[in-house]
C-alpha cells in the first residue's frame, strides 16, 4: 500500500467540504433541468472511476497486514463506495406517472400541448 498521507487529515476534510458545497451548488444551479442534472451525474460517476481505476487501485495493499487493515476500515467506516445508477423501470415509473399526470390536465382542461392525447405508454 502506497501511504500518500502528505496532507493532515483536518486539510483532507476541508478540501472535501469545499467538493461537497461545490457540488451542492452545481446541483442547485442545474435544478429542474434533467439534462443538466444527467451531465452532473456522469461527471461524478467519472471522477469516481477515474478515482478507482486509478490512485485507488495502484494503491492497494501488498501484504495480508495491510489488507486487514484496508478491509477493517471499510468495514467500520461504512463500506465500499459505489455510484449507483437509477434502475431503467424506476425511471419509467416516474416518466410513466408524468405522462398520466399530463394526460388527466389535459383532459381536465380540454387543450393540447400539441402531443396526440391517443398516444399512450
Amino acid at each position: 500500500m502506497n501511504n500518500h498521507q502528505n496532507l493532515p487529515s483536518t486539510d483532507l476534510s476541508v478540501k472535501l467540504q469545499a467538493i461537497t458545497v461545490s457540488v451542492h451548488d452545481a446541483t442547485q444551479s442545474c435544478q429542474g433541468n434533467v439534462t443538466l442534472l444527467l451531465a452532473l451525474l456522469r461527471q461524478l460517476e467519472s471522477l469516481h472511476k477515474e478515482i478507482r481505476d486509478g490512485i485507488f487501485q495502484d494503491s492497494l495493499p501488498d501484504n495480508r497486514q495491510r489488507l486487514y487493515s484496508l478491509l477493517k476500515d471499510i468495514e467500520s467506516e461504512g463500506g465500499w463506495p459505489y455510484i449507483e445508477r437509477m434502475r431503467l423501470q424506476a425511471f419509467l415509473v416516474n416518466l410513466s406517472a408524468e405522462v398520466d399526470n399530463q394526460n388527466q390536465a389535459i383532459k381536465n382542461t380540454g387543450n393540447s400541448p400539441g402531443i396526440d392525447s391517443s398516444w399512450e405508454w
